[in-house]
Formats: C-alpha cells, sequence, structure tokens
C-alpha cells in the first residue's frame, strides 16, 4: 500500500445526511469515500468504500454528532487508516458566504459566527454546514479545518450583475442580491476546460453549464464569474428537477389569493413540486425523460422542451454578455451523462459557432471536446469533482 503523508478528509454535510472524501494530497488519490444517509431515522445507512471493497452498516444514527463519529471510526479501523491521527486537515462544503467570503478560508471562531451570520440566507443548508464544522472540531482537535463556501466563486460579478431591480436599502441593509451557487464546480471545470483548451484560464471566455437535480450556468471571463443564473437563493435561472426557476413574481401573489395559499405551501411548491417534476407530473429523473421522450411521448418532449430551451437561453445570454466565447462546458450529473440532452440544447446554436459532432457526444461521465471541427465555440464534457477542488483548496491553505 502507498504512503500518503497529506490525508485531506472532505465533508459535505446535508440536512439528514453526511457525504465525504478521504483524499491523498497533492497526488489527488481518493482513498476512501462514502454516504451517511438516514441521520434521525429509526434506522440509518452508512456506505463506504475503499480499495478494500464496499461495506454498508445498517445502525441508528441518531445526529450528526453521531454520523461523524462512525465516519471517523470506520477511516481508523485500518480502512484506510490506522488511526485518525493521520487525518491531516478537514474540508467543509459551505453554501453560503454571502459578500463576507470571497475564497476559502482556515476556519475559526470569527468564521464561525459569520456563517451563523449568513443562516437567514440559507436556512436549509448552513445549519447542518456548521454542525459538521462543530463537530468535526471536536471530533478533531487541532486538526486544521477549512471552509469552502459555494457562493465565494461568484463574489467577483460586478454590481451590474448582482442587483436587483428592488430598491437599493434592501441590499444595503439586507443583503438582497444575487450570490449564486455551485461556486466550486463551476470553478474546477473552467479551470479543466482552459486545460483541455490549451490556453492560459486568465486568456478564456467560457460558459459553464451545471446539469443536474439542482442546475445554474455561469459566464466566467478570465477565470472569474461574471454572471450566473441563481440569484439570492438556488431557486432563480433555470427549470430544475423540482425548481421552478424563472417566473414572473406576481405568481406568488396570484397564488396566495386565488389558491389561498400560505408562504410555506407556495415554498414547497416552488422548490418541491414544480421543474420538470411539475411540468411533466411524471418524475424529476431525466433519465425517465428522455427514454419517454426517444419514445415519442408529447408529455416528456414538451416538458424537455421547456427545461432545454431555458439553458439554450442563458448560453445566448452569456454569449452577448462575454463576447467571443471559447467554450460551452457541461458538467454535472445530466451534464456529463446525457448526450441527448447537450443535442437538443445546442440544436440551433450553429450560428453562434456551437456545433456538436454526433459520434463524439455519445461520451458520458469523461472529458472530451463534442464539437464539429469547423465549430469555432468549443463545446466541452468536463465532469465536476467538487470533491477534490474542495480537497486542493484544503491543502493549498494548510500546507
Amino acid at each position: 500500500m502507498k504512503e500518503f503523508n497529506v490525508k485531506v478528509l472532505v465533508l459535505n454535510c446535508g440536512s439528514s445526511s453526511i457525504k465525504y472524501q478521504l483524499i491523498a494530497m497533492p497526488e489527488g488519490e481518493v482513498l476512501a469515500k462514502g454516504l451517511a444517509q438516514r441521520i434521525g431515522e429509526p434506522v440509518g445507512q452508512l456506505d463506504h468504500k475503499s480499495e478494500k471493497g464496499k461495506t454498508t452498516l445498517n445502525d441508528p444514527i441518531p445526529d450528526h454528532n453521531a454520523g461523524l463519529r462512525k465516519i471517523v471510526e470506520i477511516l481508523a479501523s485500518g480502512d484506510p487508516l490506522q488511526e485518525v491521527a493521520e487525518i491531516t486537515a478537514v474540508g467543509h462544503r459551505v453554501v453560503h458566504g454571502g459578500e463576507h467570503f470571497t475564497d476559502t478560508v482556515i476556519i475559526d471562531n470569527d468564521v464561525i459566527a459569520a456563517i451563523e451570520a449568513h443562516v437567514a440566507l440559507a436556512p436549509l443548508h448552513n445549519p447542518p454546514n456548521l454542525l459538521g464544522i462543530q463537530v468535526a472540531r471536536e471530533l478533531l482537535p487541532g486538526v486544521p479545518q477549512v471552509a469552502v463556501f459555494d457562493t465565494a466563486f461568484h463574489q467577483s460579478m460586478p454590481s451590474h450583475a448582482f442587483l436587483y431591480g428592488l430598491p437599493y436599502e434592501l441590499y444595503e441593509k439586507d443583503g438582497i442580491r444575487r450570490y449564486g451557487f455551485h461556486g466550486t464546480s463551476h470553478k474546477y471545470v473552467a479551470q479543466r476546460a482552459a486545460a483541455l483548451l490549451g490556453k492560459p484560464i486568465e486568456e478564456t471566455n467560457i460558459i459553464t453549464c451545471h446539469l443536474g437535480n439542482g442546475s445554474s450556468i455561469a459566464a466566467v471571463k478570465g477565470g472569474h464569474s461574471v454572471d450566473t443564473t441563481m440569484g439570492l437563493t438556488p431557486l432563480e435561472g433555470l427549470v430544475m428537477g423540482t425548481r421552478c426557476g424563472d417566473i414572473d413574481p406576481a405568481i406568488i401573489f396570484h397564488l396566495a389569493r386565488t389558491k389561498e395559499m400560505n408562504i410555506d405551501q407556495l415554498d414547497t411548491l416552488l422548490n418541491k413540486k414544480s421543474g420538470v417534476q411539475g411540468l411533466s407530473n411524471i418524475s424529476n429523473d431525466m433519465r425517465v425523460l428522455e427514454d419517454m421522450a426517444i419514445e415519442g411521448d408529447e408529455v416528456a418532449n414538451r416538458t424537455l422542451d421547456v427545461y432545454c430551451y431555458r439553458i439554450r437561453k442563458y448560453i445566448g445570454a452569456y454569449m452577448a454578455a462575454l463576447g467571443p466565447v471559447d467554450a460551452v462546458v457541461f458538467t454535472a450529473g445530466v451534464g456529463e451523462n446525457s448526450p441527448f440532452i447537450r443535442e437538443r440544447v445546442c440544436k440551433g446554436l450553429e450560428h453562434l459557432g456551437i456545433a456538436i459532432e454526433a459520434e463524439l457526444n455519445k461520451v458520458r461521465g469523461k472529458e472530451q471536446d463534442v464539437s464539429q471541427a469547423d465549430a469555432t465555440t468549443r463545446v466541452l464534457v468536463v465532469p465536476t469533482n467538487e470533491e477534490m477542488a474542495i480537497a486542493i483548496d484544503t491543502y493549498r491553505l494548510t500546507h
């Protein structure tokens, strides 16, 4: 077995789950990874994978403290570590850093206080992120902990891109503005795209399309985000798995009056019952809708027309914002693995220099240029790796 001196534990704590990877740096070798889920339910589940194989434990995981303890215990049981002290740093995904954080930071009490101050902007995400940080600090005292923010990459947006057409005092006093999300992914795939293009990222204009159950697009100029589709929250922008994306805000008032829906019901409708799930009334699983569309199902085709049109429209808008674009990048679950969606999105963009080669486009889950030879704007498939990006940043700050 290889010996690695630096082992970074990457944690992504959700409301009822903890996703983790143990990565040897700077080699970037994944030593182990897994998922603790159903936290707080009568029976929890921990799926762990390393070079020794796969292990699944079905035991109660009453809270995040117990979940992290189980994760550290299995890692230090010889799979792959001999003792907890081999973990040299911990990198945490934190969803919302507001304007306070423009880059990755080493966690101290002031950082924790600032993350707590942004809970109102991300009430579903920041509390479990904070809990993961607190528990990890208790379990691994003296080990440097690092926070990597989904919003940090987008803090380079100019004010004309992040301000809403609302009273300015709402921005000044309450922080109401576009923040954007998926920043770790957009940054990582933009850097990989520049490498594939053989150009310094400072000399590139790239549009990154992170298409999963949650989806967003970013306009990246010289390696810096200058616009993105998600806003104050992850609800704005593209039509997603269960989120509506851009709508006329007056729809909310209309539904409140005519359907007597309250705030919580409207929140559930827009975040959990809309998007392709709501449009199709079939599924939020793109694979299901693709199969049905290929078979000629009218509802599935109508739904995917809306989904792909919104992506195509934003690509056009960001080409206008950036000027000449070097590449459009597809990433995340749908973007990496769906030749069907990539082809459907790009169809009709030939006049903008975007043209996919059908045979090359059959690729799934690996880096590849899928453009026609004479296309002036390249179309790239670049698998995202947010865990690796977090490990890279954590290593950079701690070694």
